[in-house]
């Protein structure tokens, strides 16, 4: 937009926007709306726009475009024009007076805020903007608003302000916080009965507690805590006011990492909290839901701040464990909402007594371990009147698996054997009494532990098993599904007593013709066949027939795929002739329908699948699990069934070589079939080499290059097949450059750089000189550089095996023929490229990269290191030199002191982790 549109050009947009029922005129107005956004225009504009204050929609656009703008383009400004627009957006603030324009006033305060944190100049801003709205009592919610907004936008990552600028600005923060806490305190005294500004007041409270700036001690003894907890303990408490008063207690208490620094303020909201059960079991008997999610919010994060108290000196003064009964209070409410809550406790409790391993520790956490697993037990039940299995896909199923999953994280306190026979008894205990729903949830329990339960458990098991298997046929079909799933899920005892398989088997099977039981029927199959394949030779051929016959039962594709990884696991136990007779059939019955597929013979026929995928992910499946023990002489069993299937493999990639979906089953299936042959599949290499270098070249899958990179691993160190793999990266290269030298090609086909680096990786592990001595490796480390700054985890990580593989051709395997070789190729590489390798890495980490993606970089600094120390010294100065030490309005990024000293901790590392610790905290100087 190089010309400044007409005000009410602007409006109009926004109007359209909002208001015009016309889905494609919204569309046109979005955009063009996001095009003057990103202009320089729109600031002028946006400041016309909020003075001509013409309706709430008008006005918010304005407000939230000055916010952004600020945010991310804050550099179009001239410093010179700081002040000036500091000024008009106060008094935009000023006169926003109507509660209609709420939203606009958090927008502008939010401008403002980012506008202090940049505005490098305007010194000591929290304290001037107290001055200047706490003279007047009508501007108090703005004052509000303002310093609510303040210390949440300190560490906002939208701005890239430099930790150098949050630490000055979170001192001044620091400096203003009593002031803040008077002026707080004494709104509070004088709008009690105000319950609109005392949610506000609670929220600005909870935003200066997050950054930890606040002073405890003046808290502690203020009116504040006082009236927090009367808020808190009072059942009819609005709800707006209830839960800006418990985010507040929530913010208190997440910020106090240190429990002895902030012992004052710890003892108070001790006091306080503990109080809080009784108005907790108010808001039970009220049924009122909301209430009820607060106060687990703060039982439990008070159990999460005093956690280490109670381990340290349980049921001792702040490690006080009736804390636990009040979290444990919350697990017993109707609502598994209110439950869940509580979970990340317990997962954080019992990791830390689990690495304590202390047994008398242990013994005291027992009981409330046992109290939250029979209370999850109650949680876990279906309504009576459900009707079919367990649902899985909607919300009561994603909690039952959290649960499943918190279970297995705490039973090491009770003992998965104990827990699974305590169940059990409570069921047996109440006889016929007990309700189908009841007998499914423990049934679910005691599935979550059976994997666990010790093999020689003698007593409670055989009991369960023999329940299970007498179960009569009118059982509800939940308890059914349950019972079959816990039968997979004790395939290890099972494993030791052999006498109960064939029953088990008998009972599964049986499942597998029930539309409803049939697909966990066949996953239990697979777990068993998995633990029992020494036992279940004599079962073969009944597996074949099932396997064979899958579609015959109502099976999910993946529980289908299931069972024929269970019958090619036993299959890998028997003779390698007898191998190769049952593959053949697990095989062909996948093979013919394949061929079907292709030939358009399943089209229109009802109850046929014409889709390969289905074929394509079952052959896969039984390469991946046929590994026979194979001695030196011995033809793989799986050899000529490869080249038998072959054709029909290379047929399907070739018919449907545009179909991504499709063209990476044929892939995966392949890779997982040269896996399983090794050197067997020599005879396909030529044909296949051919067939994939012919459809990347037209269509770009860059799963090509991943089955490349596997074609490596397995021939790589074959002398007679390296001409034919640099050949195979010979022709791989040039469309994939041609691909990623397009503009943003690398950012649009992170897939394509991370499978073709993964390939190079690969050659530099299989024949690394053959690959340095090729003419396209110069060519290659340019392009790497290139994506040393991609935003993508994969595909960066393989950007940093590749520099990772290339430097350890010069510090690894010495004792290798070809190490003269290889060293003298790679120091020739970084001679050239070293200089440019480490500004990349420095630059990339600075500007681009999150800070989770970072490791991978510095390893490959630290590896560089170790090649030649001095050398990189050198090479880092130079890249320390490239970057901005101050921004244009003169906040600076990094001291000469802070640039020396990561130089020189990094150049004297002598462990990976230095570096990486190093680097993290040196990019934060500009983030």
């Amino acid at each position: 937009m190089e010309t400044a549109p007409p005000v009410d050009t602007v409006i109009r947009a926004v109007t359209a926007l909002y208001h015009n029922p016309d889905a494609a005129e919204k569309e046109r107005a979005s955009r063009w709306l996001q095009e003057f956004q990103r202009s320089v225009h729109s600031w002028q504009i946006s400041d016309q726009l909020l003075r001509m204050k013409q309706d709430v929609e008008v006005c918010y656009f304005a407000a939230q475009t000055m916010r952004s703008k600020i945010q991310y383009s804050f550099h179009e400004l001239p410093p010179d024009s700081h002040q000036a627009l500091r000024d008009s957006l106060i008094i935009h603030i000023e006169s926003l007076n109507d509660p209609n324009f709420q939203i606009i006033l958090t927008q502008l305060c939010l401008a403002l805020s980012d506008l202090a944190l940049q505005m490098v100049m305007w010194k000591n801003s929290p304290n001037f903007l107290i001055q200047r709205f706490s003279t007047d009592a009508s501007q108090i919610p703005i004052l509000l608003e303002l310093l609510t907004v303040l210390p949440e936008e300190v560490h906002s990552r939208s701005l890239r302000l430099g930790m150098n600028r949050r630490e000055e600005f979170t001192q001044e923060l620091f400096q203003a916080a009593p002031t803040v806490v008077r002026i707080m305190a004494a709104c509070c005294e004088t709008s009690v009965s105000d319950h609109r500004l005392l949610g506000r007041i609670f929220k600005c409270l909870a935003s200066w507690f997050y950054p930890g700036i606040i002073p405890s001690v003046d808290v502690a003894s203020s009116t504040l805590s006082n009236l927090l907890f009367d808020v808190l303990k009072k059942h009819d408490t609005p709800s707006m006011l209830h839960e800006a008063a418990s985010d507040c207690v929530c913010s208190a208490l997440y910020a106090m990492e240190d429990i002895e620094e902030h012992l004052s303020l710890a003892e108070t909201l001790y006091r306080g909290i503990i109080q809080l059960p009784e108005s907790y079991a108010m808001v039970v008997a009220a049924e009122d839901v909301d209430k009820a999610i607060n106060y687990s919010r703060i039982f439990t994060e008070l159990a999460e701040a005093f956690m280490e108290v109670m381990v340290e000196t349980p049921g001792q003064g702040l490690g006080d464990l009736s804390i636990l009964d009040a979290v444990l209070t919350c697990v017993g409410h109707s609502q598994y909402e209110v439950a869940e809550i509580t979970f990340n406790f317990f997962y954080r409790l019992s990791e830390i007594l689990y690495k304590r391993g202390q047994d008398d520790l242990n013994e005291i956490y027992r009981p409330y371990i046992e109290r939250l697993v029979n209370a999850l037990c109650t949680h876990c039940q279906m309504d009576t009147d459900h009707e079919g299995i367990p649902d899985e896909n909607d919300d009561f199923g994603d909690f039952r698996i959290r649960v499943a999953e918190l279970i297995k994280d705490v039973i090491f306190l009770i003992g998965s054997t104990t827990c699974f026979s305590q169940m059990f008894r409570n069921l047996a205990s109440q006889g016929s009494a007990v309700t189908w729903n009841v007998t499914e949830a423990s049934l679910f329990v005691m599935s979550s532990v059976a994997k666990n339960v010790l093999p020689d458990e003698n007593e409670v098991v055989p009991s369960v098993i023999q329940a299970i298997l007498g179960l009569p046929e009118e059982t509800h079909v939940a308890v059914k599904y349950t019972s079959i799933q816990m039968l997979g899920e004790l395939s290890e005892w099972i494993d030791n007593h052999p006498q109960t398989l064939e029953p088990i088997l008998n009972f599964i099977t049986n499942g597998l013709r029930n539309l409803q039981l049939s697909s966990v029927a066949a996953t239990s199959i697979q777990r068993i066949c998995a633990k029992c394949q020494d036992h279940l030779v004599s079962h073969l051929d009944g597996l074949l027939q099932i396997a064979q016959a899958v579609d015959a039962f109502n099976l999910s594709q993946e529980a289908a795929i299931g069972l024929i990884e269970g019958t090619a696991l036993v299959l890998t136990r028997m003779p390698l002739d007898k191998i190769q007779e049952g593959l053949k059939q697990l095989m062909l019955a996948q093979v013919t329908p394949l061929s079907q597929v292709l030939k358009g013979e399943n089209e229109g026929k009802p109850g046929v699948t014409s889709d390969p995928t289905v074929w394509l992910d079952r052959i896969a499946a039984i390469f991946k699990n046929t590994n026979p023990p194979i001695t030196n002489g011995q033809v793989h069993p799986c050899q000529a069934i490869l080249q038998e299937i072959w054709p029909v493999l290379s047929n399907t990639c070739n018919k449907y070589q545009g179909d991504i979906r499709i063209i990476e089953r044929c892939c995966r299936c392949i890779r997982f079939a040269i896996r399983c042959v090794g050197k067997g599949s020599a005879l396909l290499l030529t044909p296949l080499v051919s067939q994939m270098v012919t459809i990347y070249q037209a269509h770009h899958h860059s799963c090509f290059l991943y089955l490349g990179s596997i074609l490596v691993h397995e021939y790589g160190a074959d002398p007679s097949c390296i001409p034919g793999i640099i050949d195979m990266l010979q022709a791989f290269i040039v469309p994939t450059f041609l691909i990623l030298r397009q503009p943003h090609g690398l950012r649009n086909h992170p897939d394509i750089v991370d499978d073709f680096f993964r390939l190079c990786s690969r050659l530099l592990q299989r024949c690394p000189v053959a690959f340095l001595q090729c003419t396209s490796v110069e060519a290659i480390i340019e392009c790497a550089l290139a994506a040393l700054s991609l935003d993508h985890r994969e595909a960066n990580a393989s950007v940093c095996k590749f520099f990772h593989e290339l430097t350890q051709c010069v510090i690894s395997k010495w004792e290798s023929p070809d190490f003269e070789t290889r060293k003298n190729l790679v120091l020739a590489l970084l001679d050239k490229h070293g200089p440019a390798i480490t500004k990349g890495i420095l630059h990339a980490c600075v500007f681009y990269l999150p800070s989770y993606m970072m490791p991978d970089l510095s390893e490959v600094l630290y590896e560089l290191m170790k090649v030649n120390r001095e050398t990189l010294c050198t090479w880092l100065e130079e890249a320390l030199k490239s970057l901005p030490a101050e921004t244009q309005d003169g906040r600076v990024n990094a001291t000469q002191k802070q640039l020396t000293d990561f130089h020189k901790t990094v150049t004297s590392a002598q462990e990976l982790i230095t570096v990486t610790y190093a680097m993290r905290d040196f990019t934060r100087l500009f983030r």
